[in-house]
């Protein structure tokens, strides 16, 4: 599999600073390295390049309306569990819930440790154990574990699922699912009473905020368990020599792009490779981009139907924008 000093070395040979069998000298791969991560920073504000989504999954707290997602946020998990190779075991579950591109923290696991597929966890519910595939191979003894998401930079929709219960206590992975509408600014601020009680999450706001994303649901809920689905954030490579696990395609077009971005600071490219590599870097970035990209969206409900009704005199709590 390719990996990162892979792509440096190739973008380099591209624009002519290395011939042949040439490598890199240390501060020229570290050059190209640092500005391979600045272009997946940027990527990952680019909709159609990013090529998967991340369900952020976490229960309603009753009379919270504002929460918190990143490193260290809110949102999230903790569990009890051991890592053997690139399996994860989860026990116990204490909070939140484990889903995909997770990120892992505690005693003995290695730093970028995510959870990249389903085993016999289903990952779809808040109280869910069981087997998990992380993306780096390590040896950890059963501890307490915190899972935590990348903070997104949108989001692009969301629901909430009611639980049944039992006795009083949900039964998570049962239920009914409804649409939450996802709120602009101007239209959250215009709910005049933010503290409104509900049953659940009609509508949210998202602020990706600095460090952390900031998350305001109404009306101030009961009960529910939220899903949110949000553009996967590039990860930054750590090292040269990190495996590279992308889909087909983006080896290439990170190669042409590097090379792109690279030819002001060496200025060896002729007229004839500077055409040939914006046209490269050019048709990968669009060959991504038509397999990245969404059928437009011909009929949904619309948010009136999702955070009121029509015919009564709930506009007067929330300002009047919602018809």
């Amino acid at each position: 599999m390719a990996q990162p000093i892979d792509i440096v070395s190739r973008s380099l040979k591209d624009i002519g600073a290395l011939e042949a069998g040439e490598t890199p000298t240390p501060e020229a791969a570290q050059d190209a390295f640092d500005m391979l991560n600045d272009m997946l920073d940027q990527w990952s504000n680019e909709d159609m390049m990013v090529y998967n989504f991340t369900e952020i999954i976490f229960p309603v707290v009753g009379g919270q309306t504002q929460y918190t997602i990143g490193p260290g946020g809110s949102v999230g998990a903790t569990f009890t569990g051991s890592i053997s190779g690139n399996v994860l075991t989860i026990t116990a579950i204490s909070s939140g819930a484990v889903t995909l591109n997770q990120t892992l923290t505690g005693t003995g696991i290695t730093a970028g440790t995510t959870i990249v597929s389903f085993i016999s966890g289903a990952g779809g519910n808040v109280l869910e154990t069981g087997t998990y595939q992380v993306n780096i191979s390590q040896s950890v003894a059963s501890t307490t574990i915190t899972g935590y998401y990348q903070k997104p930079l949108r989001v692009n929709s969301a629901y909430v699922r009611i639980n049944t219960t039992s006795n009083g206590q949900p039964i998570y992975g049962g239920g009914l699912d409804y649409p939450v509408a996802v709120l602009t600014l101007d239209d959250y601020s215009m709910i005049g009473l933010k503290s409104l009680n509900g049953p659940w999450p009609k509508a949210l706001y998202y602020n990706p905020g600095d460090t952390l994303g900031n998350l305001s649901v109404w009306p101030n809920p009961a009960q529910g368990e939220m899903h949110l689905f949000t553009d996967t954030i590039f990860a930054r490579f750590t090292t040269m020599y990190d495996i590279m696990r992308i889909p087909q395609g983006y080896v290439n077009a990170l190669r042409w792009c590097l090379a792109e971005r690279l030819m002001p600071m060496y200025g060896k490219a002729s007229p004839v490779q500077i055409s040939m590599i914006q046209k490269f870097a050019g048709e990968a970035k669009a060959t991504i981009k038509r397999t990245n990209m969404r059928p437009q969206m011909v009929a949904r409900y619309a948010d009136a139907l999702l955070t009121g009704r029509s015919k009564d005199a709930g506009w007067i709590l929330t300002g009047g924008f919602l018809r």
